[in-house]
């Protein structure tokens, strides 16, 4: 029976009626764009990314910036924070007065976003602090009587700049750790709310121009069909927070449709795993870029959502082969958030939340800062902030070709929303007329959600059939050795690894496998020789 749709394939009959989603966007004449004038890139980028967005030409700021990544908080005041305000002032965006405490405060605003383009500083660098005394600095740590536990803020105003510039218009607040941000948790978009005090900051910033250049194009163009692909999450089992966070981000992604792939063992992917067709990745908690990002030809969907959750994931934006955002970018991904120095764990962006938020419509940096709890911190976010990469969930948008079947699984989910039953059995169908694995390895993988491995087994072996790549059959029989792992099946795991590298082990992804045996089973060191002390022993 097929209820209204011939074919799943035919996409012009494949979703069911509904209305776009009524999440306004923020207006472009709100958005100001902040670049370096001493650096002609900067400049350049700037007017690209306005007339990509149809911004005013009058919303673009030019300062002469220090020309580095990290300044001082004096230069931060002198040559950023006091020459913006002034900008401010002389355009008449805002107006301020002296709130009760005493601080000068927007009392209205006529910018609501602020884009800082590359070129712009990225790190406030800590005040150093005067040296003690000699006889002082000896001296043991004072007792702390009360037992509770010391402010981990205190003495710290290192920051983004990005975070700092949030608040920007406020003068007087105090430096030391973060302020509290007022849309965190928000269910309003941000055209709906009066926060003058507050402007949400995002950055268009990479290793190179090029790659700025591209982020602006990807985020415009492929908001003309939505974002459609695979989701990667990677669960490191580290803190049960963060995890929580990425157990929401599978739920959300679960529940429109979007094929998931976890991995819930405590190391994060392996060298080379094939994550491919990767729309969104969120994972932790590696020090440097790992797993995929490691093989050359990996590269991210266009207007691919890629975020990897880590103290110092933002540290700098220059080199492409080191910390996260970076490497990110570099691969393809359109936006990411990172963290300039450490922010701990609960002041860092709640990536649940962020998911959520896009798959609901809202823009990147509404998503962004209705996940952020503190402004004025360590936080920083990457990418064009207008974009919008799931406002097409409903159907709507340019249809391409390589959508198909992830379309295809979204329909089946809004046409048969209560009856597994039939959707599968219709996907299947599907399946067998697209030749697509990806609709097959979507239901194994949502079986295996539901704790059914044998009928998720049985899945994953009939979407090896219908790949044709070999590295996508590679990680269909990870998936089989991933249920052996986890099920403790140790033996039948390393089985299943050693086979797999007779099959694969040509390919460059067939490092995971390598790298998957090393963990199940270690390699021996063999140590050197201990040398002859001469002390006699007894005979064994």
């Amino acid at each position: 029976m097929v209820r209204g749709m011939r074919c799943l394939g035919m996409l012009a009959g494949a979703f069911v009626a509904m209305s776009l989603m009524a999440v306004a966007t923020p207006a472009v004449d709100g958005v100001a764009v902040l670049y370096n004038a001493a650096i002609p890139d900067s400049a350049k980028l700037a007017e690209i990314y306005r007339r990509a967005r149809g911004i005013p030409e009058e919303n673009l700021i030019g300062l002469d910036m220090p020309q580095v990544a990290d300044i001082s908080r004096a230069d931060y005041d002198a040559k950023v924070a006091g020459p913006l305000r002034a900008e401010f002032d002389r355009r008449g965006w805002w107006q301020r007065g002296r709130d009760r405490d005493g601080l000068m405060i927007p009392r209205s605003n006529k910018i609501r976003v602020l884009v800082t383009m590359r070129g712009v500083p990225l790190r406030i660098q800590p005040t150093p602090k005067p040296a003690q005394p000699a006889d002082k600095a000896s001296e043991k740590p004072a007792a702390n009587p009360t037992g509770k536990e010391v402010n981990p803020f205190l003495g710290r105003d290192d920051a983004a700049v990005d975070s700092e510039l949030a608040m920007v218009g406020i003068e007087g607040l105090p430096l030391d750790g973060g302020l509290a941000n007022k849309f965190y948790r928000s269910d309003k978009s941000w055209s709906q709310v009066e926060m003058p005090f507050l402007m949400l900051t995002s950055r268009i910033d990479a290793s190179s121009y090029g790659i700025c250049d591209r982020m602006i194009k990807d985020a415009v163009e492929v908001e003309k069909s939505g974002l459609w692909g695979m989701a990667y999450v990677d669960i490191a089992n580290k803190f049960p927070q963060g995890d929580q966070w990425l157990e929401t981000v599978v739920k959300s992604c679960d529940g429109v449709g979007m094929p998931t792939m976890v991995d819930r063992f405590n190391e994060t992917l392996p060298r080379n795993y094939p994550m491919n067709e990767a729309a969104v990745y969120f994972g932790w908690y590696d020090w440097n870029a790992s797993g995929a990002l490691l093989n050359p030809r990996f590269k991210f969907r266009r207007g691919a959502v890629a975020v990897h959750l880590h103290s110092f994931s933002a540290e700098q934006l220059g080199d492409a082969s080191k910390n996260w955002c970076a490497p990110l970018l570099a691969r393809g991904a359109t936006v990411t958030v990172g963290n300039v120095y450490e922010p701990y764990l609960h002041l860092t962006h709640d990536l649940g939340i962020i998911q959520q938020r896009l798959l609901d419509g809202y823009s990147w940096v509404e998503a962004c800062w209705m996940a952020m709890p503190v402004t004025s911190w360590q936080g920083v976010v990457l990418g064009d902030p207008l974009y919008r990469p799931f406002a097409h969930l409903d159907g709507s948008g340019n249809l391409l070709k390589e959508d198909v079947p992830y379309r295809a699984l979204r329909a089946a989910l809004l046409q048969w929303p209560d009856d597994a039953w039939e959707r599968r059995r219709q996907l299947s169908l599907a399946a067998q007329r697209l030749r697509s694995g990806v609709l097959i390895e979507a239901q194994g993988l949502g079986l295996l959600h539901q704790g059914l491995q044998a009928e998720a087994a049985l899945k994953f072996r009939e979407a090896k059939t219908l790949y044709p790549a070999t590295d996508d059959q590679m990680r269909l029989d990870m998936h089989l050795i991933a249920m052996d792992r986890a099920g403790g099946r140790k033996d039948l795991a390393l089985r299943g690894l050693r086979d797999a590298q007779l099959r694969y082990g040509s390919i460059p992804e067939a490092d995971a496998l390598k790298g998957w045996i090393d963990i199940i089973e270690p390699p021996q060191i063999n140590k050197p020789p201990e040398k002859n002390s001469g002390a006699q022993t007894k005979p064994k």
